[in-house]
């Protein structure tokens, strides 16, 4: 198990990348509200602790390029309307946060003024700076790119201290622990051990770009109470994919 030291000062700067997936609680698809408020809190109690916070959403629960909601349909647009579905996760996300005293914003890779901040690197860390979470939405801005390179290049472009990925299981296994009963979970593992062993944390462009900039990804579950604030303050289950 990973355990970090000195609590609050272990990262000032994280970058959160959760799926789209984790927004619709029990419900197979959408956004529960109950559910984004939930992570909501987990993500101002870490804000609490004063650390500067990062967030890409995937759009999953809305719509997926990759998947069979996109049947038939060209990759290029599947992909714009799955980064559009993001933007919607990334709306109720700074809505709950908001609720809950937490300055927030939204800022997106393609242009909608009406709704967003465009993505320009130096406002953005400026947000930061200031103590306003920054969700990154709508990807990369280009299709072919998921959500998970997104969170990547922009936790490099904001120079963040890791990437924290909230999934359903508390870490690294080396197969689907929900499915086999002897899956075996790592609690470290290495970058080239993920992409060599197609272990199913991030995509191969996405750990490659983690890699080459040095940065450490912890896996957590996003289901866990506390989970998020407990790993910052030294405690809890995790993996970290490192060099």
């Amino acid at each position: 198990m990973g355990e970090s030291s000195n609590t609050e000062t272990t990262f000032k700067r994280v970058m959160l990348k959760i799926s789209g997936e984790a927004l619709m609680g029990d419900q197979g698809f959408g956004l529960h509200p109950p559910t984004v408020e939930r992570i909501a809190n987990e993500v101002k109690t870490v804000h609490d602790l004063g650390v500067e916070i990062c967030m890409v959403i995937g759009g999953g629960n809305i719509f997926r390029g990759l998947s069979g909601s996109a049947q038939g349909m060209e990759r290029t647009t599947a992909d714009y309307m799955g980064m559009l579905a993001t933007v919607m996760n990334a709306l109720a996300m700074q809505s709950s946060l908001e609720r809950l005293g937490v300055f927030c914003r939204v800022i997106t890779a393609i242009r909608m003024d009406e709704v967003a901040e465009p993505y320009i690197r130096r406002r953005a860390v400026r947000h930061l700076e200031k103590k306003r979470v920054c969700i990154f939405a709508a990807g990369t801005g280009n299709p072919y790119f998921t959500t998970d390179t997104a969170a990547t290049l922009r936790a490099n472009e904001m120079a963040c201290e890791a990437i924290f990925k909230g999934t359903k299981v508390d870490g690294v296994y080396d197969k689907d622990p929900m499915k086999h009963d002897d899956a075996k979970r790592y609690d470290d593992v290495t970058y080239d051990d993920v992409l060599r062993q197609n272990l199913k944390v991030m995509d191969a462009s996405a750990i490659a770009l983690a890699r080459d900039n040095n940065l450490p990804i912890i896996v957590f579950s996003l289901d866990e109470p506390g989970g998020f604030r407990g790993i910052l303050a030294g405690r809890g289950t995790y993996t970290r994919v490192h060099g």
